[in-house]
């Protein structure tokens, strides 16, 4: 019986769809997170009765045919790159992004990556870090007897240092765009790279054409809303044990054919 395979890749997708569920929940509170969903694919079908087919000779066409599906695959799981809420922290080195755009850090490979994750701090040499020491680019240092730190909508990092009146700019920071954020390769560590999908990456002036501006003290909440996915959770369960019930009642056909014989 088809349907005992067919039920099988039921619960198999469900499966995979539950995790990527708990991996939603379990980020509720990860800075610049982004949700993701799993969106599925209907397989091959086999057909019984080919549509378009002739049912006579004399050139009768068959109106629908008979096509029995083989059940479903995951297509992709997609990640849904909304706005996520900001919330205030006080801290200056907490930066969040309005809009469109991700901080590039260097890792120590000398590759780039790319966050929406500002919680930077300063390194031991004064330059703009991540929570793991990756450098944010383009690299900027904060003087060691810099008093305050300001860094406006547009990414300019102003210091002041004692003794003078303007404040010093130090350094400017700049936002990374792609054209399909989605088809960004999350590495681990609030981290993203570039992939041949997501399309090479284009640098801008924070609050320019195509690019967000910066919220200093500022940071951007998970975009995880634990209603919708709750909601999604029970539906996704529920779709599990529909299929495990189509094995059940498969099996019990098969169990009646056994004795019938």
């Amino acid at each position: 019986m088809r349907s005992l395979s067919i039920a099988a890749t039921g619960m198999l997708a469900q499966e995979l769809n539950v995790e990527v569920i708990s991996n939603n929940i379990a980020n509720l509170n990860t800075t610049g997170f982004k949700e993701q969903r799993a969106e599925f694919e209907d397989l091959l079908y086999q057909n019984l009765r080919r549509v378009g087919s002739f049912s006579s000779d004399q050139g009768t066409i068959v109106p629908a045919g008979v096509q029995v599906g083989l059940g479903v695959k995951t297509g992709a799981v997609y990640r849904i790159t909304t706005q996520g809420d900001l919330t205030s922290t006080g801290n200056p080195f907490d930066l969040a992004i309005q809009n469109k755009g991700y901080f590039t850090v260097q890792l120590p490979d000398g590759t780039n990556a790319y966050t929406r994750d500002g919680s930077f701090t300063t390194s031991p040499t004064g330059q703009i870090v991540t929570q793991d020491g990756y450098v944010v680019q383009p690299a900027i240092t904060i003087p060691e007897d810099a008093t305050a730190v300001s860094i406006n909508a547009s990414g300019t990092v102003q210091v002041t240092i004692p003794g003078q009146v303007q404040p010093q700019t130090v350094g400017q920071l700049t936002l990374t765009s792609f054209f399909n954020e989605a088809g960004l390769q999350p590495t681990g560590n609030n981290l993203f790279a570039e992939t041949a999908s997501s399309g090479p990456p284009n640098t801008g002036v924070p609050g320019t054409a195509g690019y967000g501006t910066i919220n200093q003290g500022f940071l951007e909440t998970s975009n995880v809303d634990p209603v919708q996915e709750i909601t999604n959770l029970i539906t996704a369960q529920r779709a599990y044990e529909m299929n495990s019930k189509v094995i059940t009642t498969s099996d019990e056909m098969l169990q009646t054919i056994n004795q019938v014989q």
